[in-house]
């Protein structure tokens, strides 16, 4: 059994770290750390977790050294505090996006600010199980990918990765509104949002620095705000090399996925959900990819979804955990989703 504490527990990453830990064997939350309800009970916040935990919130000179904190604070505060997580902790996954570019040029452009701690940058290890499986077994410090970066990348990867297509792409990423955060603004209010298709990034979108980094070639990202509140769903436009077929396409696609636990391939000729669907996925920590091939026009269009606050964040951070512990890598993680919903 290990000890581990979440800071920025209150938010909405925050309390699905909760929900997954709570519930893991091996694990016991010794600290649910939140600046704006230290003392008050956690089921008063994550009403989901009543009967499941008595766990007050606490403030982070509360927290004494344990095993793993995972910091799921606001963007730019993990930076300002991560020297003090990583004397109190054997192992601290991030959340934020503080330390998922490893470029310090890069992240002022895309972040607009310098970063207070730029040596630590390259330390930290990418949290993509299915591209850097080996090094999180013995990773300290883990960074997890944004959402629609983890999305765009486990869509494309394959194909990059076999040399299958030219070296740029599109992505054009869809969110619901939970992706915005607990303390989102006024963009974010119901009336605001609701029945919305929003484009609020059109071009220079944040993740597509991550997914340039991941995938090694130019990607270029459109972002879009939908009515959900749950889900992503990220579509990639990318030219196949000539002479790259559909055969060839399916190959490197089932090559690359067939043994990860968390990462389905979902292109069938006809059904309601023969391409993947962001729905189906809430609460479970799978991604499911897909992709169509104009062979004609040497077009490839690959598809991925997943649930934001799953894959796209908690429970990929509890995949990372789990690699890192040696324990099974589906280990408090299995829930399937549901349908319908």
């Amino acid at each position: 059994m290990i000890r581990v504490a979440v800071v920025g527990a209150a938010g909405y990453i925050g309390g699905e770290l909760l929900r997954l830990l709570i519930g893991h064997p091996e694990v016991e939350v010794v600290g649910a750390v939140s600046a704006r309800f230290p003392g008050k009970r956690v089921d008063g916040v994550h009403p989901n977790l009543r009967s499941a935990t008595d766990l007050l919130f606490c403030s982070a000179d509360d927290v004494d050294e344990c095993d793993t904190v995972f910091l799921a604070t606001p963007h730019r505060a993990a930076m300002t505090q991560i020297d003090r997580w990583i004397g109190l902790a054997k192992q601290v996954i991030d959340l934020t996006a503080d330390f998922r570019l490893n470029d310090t040029k890069v992240y002022e452009r895309y972040y607009g600010t310098e970063h207070t701690t730029p040596h630590l940058l390259r330390d930290f290890v990418p949290g993509i199980p299915e591209l850097h499986r080996e090094s999180l077994r013995t990773a300290d410090l883990v960074s997890v990918p944004g959402c629609m970066a983890m999305a765009g990348v486990l869509a494309l990867y394959p194909l990059v990765a076999r040399g299958l297509v030219e070296p740029m792409a599109q992505f054009d990423a869809r969110t619901g509104s939970s992706g915005s955060g607990a303390t989102a603004g006024e963009a974010n209010l119901h009336a605001e949002r609701s029945g919305a298709m929003r484009v609020f990034a059109p071009t220079g979108h944040r993740h597509e620095a991550e997914m340039s980094r991941h995938l090694g070639i130019p990607a270029a990202m459109t972002a879009t705000g939908v009515e959900a509140v749950r889900g992503v769903q990220t579509i990639c436009h990318a030219t196949l090399r000539p002479g790259v077929n559909t055969s060839a396409v399916r190959g490197a696609y089932r090559d690359q996925y067939q043994d990860e636990p968390f990462v389905r391939l979902v292109a069938y000729r006809r059904g309601t959900f023969r391409y993947p669907e962001p729905k189906i996925l809430l609460g479970s920590n799978f991604c499911d990819v897909g992709y169509a091939v104009d062979e004609e026009n040497g077009r490839l269009v690959s598809m991925a979804a997943l649930d934001n606050l799953m894959k796209g964040g908690a429970g990929n951070a509890v995949q990372c955990l789990n690699l890192r512990m040696g324990w099974p890598e589906k280990l408090g993680l299995s829930f399937p989703g549901l349908h319908p919903l």
